[in-house]
C-alpha cells in the first residue's frame, strides 16, 4: 500500500530535503522516525528537493507499507522528530501515485524584510537597500513568456530538459513592509528560484534593465544571471496534485 505524508519544516538546521553523506537532512530524520515506529526500514520520496536552509510550509512524501498503519502514527512521528519538523497527515493513495512525478505544480514564496527582525532570524532575507518594485515586476512578467530557464539552473545539474511552465511570477509589497516574491510552476530546476530572485534584485537596484533580464533568459547561461539570493528567505508553500490523488483519503474519512 502506498501512503502520502503531508509535512512542514523549518530548514535552517538541515542540509536540504534529500539525504546527504555529509550533513543531516529532513528526509533522513523522517525515514529514521518512520522506520522506528513501523519497525522495518522505510524509504520515502519527496515531492521536491529543497536546498540547505530552505523551508517548507507544505511538503509531501510517499512511502510503501504492506500492513495496517498504527492508529497513532502521526502522534508517534511528531514525538520522535525535532520541533522544527511537523507531520500533519498520512493517507493512502493509488499504488502508482508518486509524490514527485504525480505533482502538477509547486508554489514558492521568497520573503524579504526591509529591516532586521530578531523574531524571524533565519526565516527572511533582510535587504534594506532601495528597490524599484514596479520594474522588478515588469521583469518578473517576462518569465511567463519563456520556457527554457537554463540561465537560472545550477551548472552541474543532471536533467533532461531545462523547460518549466511558469504560471505565476510577481512581487507583492505587504503592509507589514515585507516584499514577497510569488512563483508557481509545474517544476523547478536546482537553485532556480534563488537565482531568479537574486537577478530580479539586481533589476530592482538598477544594475540590470528589464531588457537585460530578458536577454539573460535567452542566453541560457548561468554566468549571465545574478547571484543566488540567500536560502533563508525561500519557502515551498504549496504542492499541487490532481484531485484523484486524494480520492482514497476522502473515502477513508
Amino acid at each position: 500500500m502506498r501512503y502520502f505524508l503531508q509535512l512542514a519544516y523549518r530548514g535552517s538546521a538541515y542540509h536540504g530535503w534529500q539525504r546527504q553523506p555529509n550533513g543531516l537532512s529532513v528526509q533522513e530524520i523522517l525515514e529514521t522516525a518512520l522506520s522506528t515506529v513501523l519497525r522495518q526500514p522505510i524509504a520515502i520520496v519527496g515531492s521536491g528537493r529543497t536546498d540547505a536552509g530552505v523551508h517548507a510550509g507544505e511538503q509531501f512524501a510517499h512511502f510503501d507499507f504492506e500492513t495496517r498503519l498504527p492508529v497513532n502514527l502521526i502522534r508517534s512521528l511528531n514525538s520522535l522528530i525535532p520541533a522544527d519538523i511537523a507531520v500533519y497527515d498520512c493517507f493512502p493513495v493509488r499504488h502508482d501515485d508518486h509524490a514527485r512525478f504525480t505533482a502538477v505544480s509547486r508554489y514558492y514564496q521568497y520573503t524579504i524584510s526591509r529591516r532586521k527582525d530578531p523574531f524571524r532570524d533565519g526565516l527572511v532575507y533582510v535587504f534594506a537597500l532601495p528597490l524599484a518594485v514596479e520594474r522588478m515586476n515588469e521583469a518578473a512578467d517576462r518569465l511567463l513568456h519563456h520556457i527554457d530557464f537554463e540561465s537560472f539552473s545550477k551548472v552541474k545539474t543532471d536533467v533532461l530538459t531545462f523547460n518549466c511552465q511558469i504560471e505565476r511570477a510577481e512581487w507583492e509589497q505587504r503592509a507589514t513592509g515585507d516584499l514577497v516574491f510569488h512563483i508557481k510552476a509545474n517544476r523547478f530546476l536546482h537553485g532556480m528560484v534563488r537565482a531568479i530572485v537574486g537577478t530580479l534584485l539586481a533589476v530592482g537596484q538598477g544594475r540590470l534593465s528589464v531588457a537585460d533580464f530578458d536577454q539573460i533568459i535567452l542566453a541560457r547561461d548561468r554566468q549571465k544571471a545574478g547571484r543566488a539570493a540567500p536560502a533563508q528567505g525561500l519557502s515551498l508553500v504549496e504542492v499541487g496534485y490532481p484531485a484523484e490523488v486524494f480520492a482514497e483519503k476522502i473515502m477513508n474519512e
